[in-house]
C-alpha cells in the first residue's frame, strides 16, 4: 500500500473553545444545492472536500483498560492514557491498549477495526513486512503528554452551556459532521496515523486506519 499526508486536529487545547459551524481547509460550509445561495444548516463541521484531498481526521488516542489518565509508554508498555468521567455514547477513539478504532454504543465499546497480529502488510514497493501489535503504532508523539482534564472544544448553538464529557463535542441535535472525503485513501494517503478516519469517495464507504491496515465500512 502507498499512503499520503494527513491532518491532525489538535486535541491538546486547554480550556474551552466555542463555535457554531466550522469549515476546515475551506472558506465556508457547503451551500444547499441546486440554488447554492444558503449555507447548509445541517452541517456542524466540514472539511476540505476537493477531489484532490489527501488528508484525513485523526481521532484522540486513549485506552479502555482503566479510567485514570496516566502516561502511556510505548517502549515499556507501562500505564495507559485512560478515560475519566462518564463516557458518552457516540464517543470515537483510537484505543492504544489493543490498537483498534472504537465507538461507544449502549454503554459498551465496539470495534471499527479488528486485526489479528502478527499481520503482513504490503509496502509501496510491493515488498512485505510482518508487524506485531507492539510495533504497529508509534505513540511517541503523545507519550508523557497527558491531556488537561479541562480540555474541551464544543461546536454548536448551545456550545457555551454543554456539559457533555468529551474533548471534542458536537452539541447540536440537528446537525452532523461531514468527514474528510478522499478517493481511495489506502492508495493516496501517505503515512497515515493510527486513528485516521475518512470517507472513501471511490468505494463510497467509511474508511478507518488502525496503524497497520485500512478497514472499510458501509451500511
Amino acid at each position: 500500500m502507498i499512503y499520503k499526508k494527513y491532518i491532525i486536529i489538535p486535541f491538546v487545547a486547554i480550556g474551552s473553545a466555542l463555535h457554531s459551524q466550522i469549515a476546515i481547509g475551506k472558506n465556508e460550509i457547503s451551500r444547499i444545492q441546486p440554488a447554492n445561495t444558503v449555507t447548509n444548516p445541517s452541517i456542524s463541521m466540514e472539511f476540505y472536500d476537493g477531489a484532490d484531498n489527501k488528508k484525513g481526521l485523526t481521532l484522540p488516542w486513549t485506552s479502555t483498560v482503566n479510567n485514570q489518565p496516566v502516561t502511556y509508554n510505548a517502549t515499556t508498555g507501562a500505564g495507559y492514557r485512560g478515560m475519566q468521567g462518564t463516557i458518552e455514547n457516540g464517543t470515537l477513539i483510537f484505543d492504544l491498549s489493543d490498537k483498534n478504532i472504537k465507538y461507544r454504543r449502549d454503554g459498551a465499546w465496539f470495534n471499527l477495526t479488528e486485526v489479528t497480529y502478527p499481520v503482513t502488510v504490503t509496502r509501496a514497493d510491493n515488498t512485505s513486512v510482518v508487524l506485531s501489535s507492539n510495533n504497529a503504532v508509534d505513540s511517541s508523539l503523545q507519550d508523557n503528554r497527558p491531556e488537561s482534564a479541562g480540555a474541551k472544544i464544543a461546536i454548536g448553538n448551545n456550545s457555551g452551556t454543554d456539559t457533555t464529557n468529551g474533548i471534542f463535542v458536537l452539541t447540536d441535535s440537528n446537525r452532523a459532521m461531514i468527514l474528510p472525503k478522499v478517493a481511495s485513501p489506502h492508495l493516496n494517503i501517505v503515512n497515515p496515523t493510527a486513528g485516521m478516519m475518512v470517507f472513501d469517495t471511490v468505494k463510497q464507504q467509511l474508511a478507518v486506519f488502525n496503524g497497520t491496515v485500512w478497514s472499510f465500512w458501509k451500511p
